[in-house]
Order: C-alpha cells, then structure tokens, then sequence
C-alpha cells in the first residue's frame, strides 16, 4: 500500500522534466489532426480575414483616428484579431474533452503515468500552434495594406498569447469536467463569459470611448492588459504595456493550472 500510495504522489506531483516530456506527447497527439487535415487551418483564415476587410475600415470611420493612439486603424486593429482567435480557440480546448468523456477515451488517458498538467498545457498549446501560422500569415496579407511588420515584436507577442492560452485552455478542461454529461452548461458559460470579456478589453472598439464604468470594469479584466500588450509589440515597442501583459498572461496561466489540476483529481474521487 505504501508503495502504491508513493507512486500516486509522484505521478500527481511531476518534475519539470516529465511534464515537459508528457507535454509534447499531448501535444504531438493533438496536433496530429489539423496536420492530417491542413485545409481546417486554411478556412480558419477567413474569420479574421473578414473582420479585418469588412470591420475595420468601419472602425475608422464610426471612432476617428485620435481613438487610436496615433497609429492606424490596421496597426491598431489586427492585435486584437489574433488575441480574438486565441480566445475562440482556448477557451474551446474542453470541448474536445467532452467527446473523450462520451467515449470513454479519457479514463484510459488518465490510467498513463502522464502527468495531470501536461494534459491541459498540451491540448492548450495545440490551440496555440495554428495560431502562430494564422498571426504571421494575416500579417504578411496585411503588409501591402499599410501594416508595419516587426517580426521579433510579433513573436513575442505570441508567445505571451501562448502562456494566457496555457491557463485558459486549462479553465475550459476544468470546466468541460465539471459539467461532463452537461453539453449545455459548458457552452452557456463560455458563450456567457467571452463576448464580456472581449468587449471590456477593447478589442473590438477602444474602450477609452466608452463610459466610465467599463473603463473600471476594464481594469479588472485580464485580457485588457494582454490586449494593450499585444498593440504595443505589433506596433514596435517594448514597454509597461508588454510587461502587464506578461503578468497578467502568467498570473492566468497558473491559476488555471492550478484550478484544472484540482478539477482532475476530484473528477478522479
């Protein structure tokens, strides 16, 4: 029994190197997908692609190019496209887990040695893979349409969008457990929660010509300081901005870690 129990504690508490190493596995798996079906990514392209063609130049008419800081609307809008499509694509990281949960193919997953967070991280970073083709290539289409491309900028841009994407995939995963059997409640509280949380960040329009009580409701959304992180690097700098941004992709990252894990080990009592 001792042996046992030892065996248990270390599988739910990993090493770095184990959780790296299950990490890509899930990943790898995951990813096998998209990869056997390319076309999925490509007509994912025509979402933001719309957003930019059709939305945007109704942006600059309807706001006024004081609203955007100087920049144009294209520098100012294509940010918060890609931080839209990572929030579409994370926060639906628990409905594939849904159908696992139907079939049965997530007892067996969790019967491996894999480890709890690896589970969540790669499914998360499986989101967040396409996302880096989408980012770079709608950029490269936008360059002859007046966007100014900084391509370290960008990256690192992303890659902070892959640590935020890391904790919300992992609050989608805890939710998708907490209401398994329940398709409903799982899409009536991502559907309930995203769209408030798109607009309080300004993604869409800038929330600085709005009343004042969702500009201090902004200042308690996570997303506005990834938002204004992202606008900053895509414009070229490096400043505040980037490094609230990381803060506040970081502090998500482990909360929902943390959350998805706990979530794990009560659906496994």
């Amino acid at each position: 029994m001792g042996t046992q129990a030892t065996a248990a504690e270390a599988r739910e508490k990993p090493g770095l190197g184990q959780v790296l190493h299950d990490t890509r596995f899930v990943f790898w798996r995951e990813m096998l997908l998209p990869l056997r079906d390319p076309f999925s990514l490509i007509f994912s392209l025509i979402q933001p692609l719309v957003f930019l063609g059709l939305f945007g130049p109704l942006l600059g008419a309807a706001v006024g190019a004081p609203a955007f800081g100087g920049q144009s609307t294209l520098q100012w809008f294509l940010p918060g496209v890609v931080v839209m499509i990572a929030l579409f694509g994370t926060s639906m990281t628990g409905s594939n887990l849904q159908y696992e949960l139907m079939t049965g193919f997530y007892e067996r997953i969790l019967a491996t040695p894999l480890s709890r967070s690896s589970l969540m991280i790669g499914r998360a970073l499986k989101e967040w893979a396409p996302l880096v083709v989408q980012g770079l290539l709608i950029a490269l289409v936008c360059i002859p349409f007046g966007f100014v491309f900084y391509p370290l900028h960008v990256l690192l841009g992303l890659i902070i969008l892959g640590i935020f994407g890391i904790g919300l995939g992992a609050l989608s995963y805890a939710l998708a457990l907490v209401s398994q059997n329940k398709e409903w409640i799982f899409w009536g509280v991502q559907q309930t929660l995203l769209f408030p949380l798109m607009i309080l960040s300004g993604i869409m329009l800038p929330i600085e010509a709005g009343p004042a009580w969702m500009k201090t409701a902004s200042l308690f959304n996570p997303l506005t300081y990834l938002v204004n992180a992202e606008r900053e690097l895509f414009a070229g700098g490096v400043g505040t901005d980037t490094l609230l941004g990381l803060l506040a992709a970081s502090v998500t990252a482990a909360v929902g870690l943390v959350v998805g894990v706990k979530a794990i080990n009560r659906n496994l009592n």
